[in-house]
């Protein structure tokens, strides 16, 4: 019986050794798709969050004590400038006004009695500069009252939109108490941030003009119009590293409200910018690496720092640069150090092929 062992045992090695050959010749039959990373100019988008605010939002204030009399106007509602909005009632200052009114008039009966004296060398002209100030300062009280009685009708400064009211008619009043607030949507400013190393870079292109962005909106589209970055302000967050951005966008439609939010859309450039598919990518614990053919055509992994994210595309600041081959299609049936078969395409046509944002 020993002596059919061995040849049986032979043949059964000779067999495996034969059908693994096989498969590694059927392995390196398959071909895969190897590329490189191209350097180009292109642009990213990159957004901010942003913060809508009307070019001008104020609150209205009672500048009187009072009754809250009348309310002309609703909620929401848009208004004209000069148009009356609310009234204080009015009785006491219509009565003060009347009274220094009356006070002018036998001021004025004063002056003219002592001055006509005065023209006759009756009285001496001392008399008749005290009458002729009596009479200025009844003037004065006169005109002071006037204004407080205009102070008891509320119009509006410009054009707008009421926001709520924080009284009601019959609601007693002091100074300074809070009616509602008047929003000027005919222009919006949006607030962002933005980190100090792109702020540089912004300076550094902004001598040709001013960049123009766009706003998605919460509900995922993108506003029909353009805005214009005006105005940075003095100071950087030293906490966040930021300082903030405000572009004026034009709102003749009416649609943004003070208030709102919004994601702030900036196109980038980058110059001389390594590009290369996403798909050539894998993530091992949030690092993110390509596999690169070596000069033996074996497969190697290499570390990648990302700098800006694309649609389909990542430009690469470190680990590759565009003489390496990389690996485009086929990660998952390759492992370290596998010698592969492949196909090279040219990244022009790769890229072509992919969805590149152009300037």
């Amino acid at each position: 019986m020993k002596r059919y062992l061995i040849p049986m045992g032979i043949c059964a090695l000779l067999s495996y050794t034969s059908c693994k050959q096989k498969e590694e010749q059927k392995e390196e039959n398959v071909k895969l798709l190897v590329t490189s990373p191209i350097e180009m100019d292109t642009t990213i988008v990159k957004e901010y969050v942003g913060q809508v605010r009307s070019i001008r939002h104020i609150e209205l204030r009672a500048q009187e004590r009072g009754y809250l009399q009348n309310v002309y106007v609703d909620e929401g509602q848009f208004v004209h400038k000069g148009q009356p909005l609310f009234q204080i009632m009015p009785n006491i200052y219509q009565a003060e006004a009347q009274k220094a009114a009356a006070e002018v008039n036998f001021a004025n009966i004063e002056y003219q009695n002592t001055k006509r004296l005065a023209d006759s060398n009756v009285v001496a002209p001392n008399e008749l500069a005290m009458a002729k100030a009596k009479l200025a300062r009844a003037k004065a009280d006169l005109a002071l009252n006037n204004v407080h009685l205009q102070f008891t009708k509320i119009n509006a400064p410009f054009d707008g939109i009421i926001d709520k009211f924080a009284a009601r008619p019959g609601s007693l009043l002091d100074e300074g108490d809070l009616l509602s607030t008047l929003a000027d949507n005919s222009q919006m400013w949006v607030y962002f941030n933005v980190p100090e190393a792109e702020y540089l870079d912004y300076k550094a292109k902004a001598e040709t003009g001013k960049p123009t962005v766009s706003l998605l909106m919460a509900n995922q589209q993108v506003f029909d119009h353009p805005g214009v970055v005006e105005t940075v302000e003095a100071d950087f967050d030293n906490e966040t590293g930021n300082i903030p951005f405000r572009a004026t966008f034009p709102n003749p439609k009416g649609l943004l409200r003070h208030g709102e939010t919004g994601n702030i859309r900036m196109v980038v450039p980058l110059k001389n910018a390594i590009i290369i598919p996403q798909k050539a990518t894998f993530e091992v614990l949030d690092k993110r690496y390509v596999y690169v053919v070596d000069k033996d055509n074996k497969v190697r992994s290499r570390q990648i720092t990302v700098g800006a994210e694309m649609e389909d595309l990542y430009a690469v600041t470190e680990g590759l640069k565009p003489s390496d081959k990389i690996l485009l299609e086929g990660l998952k049936k390759v492992k370290e150090g596998d010698k592969i078969s492949y196909d090279f395409e040219k990244p022009e046509s790769v890229i072509h092929k992919l969805k590149l944002p152009t300037e």
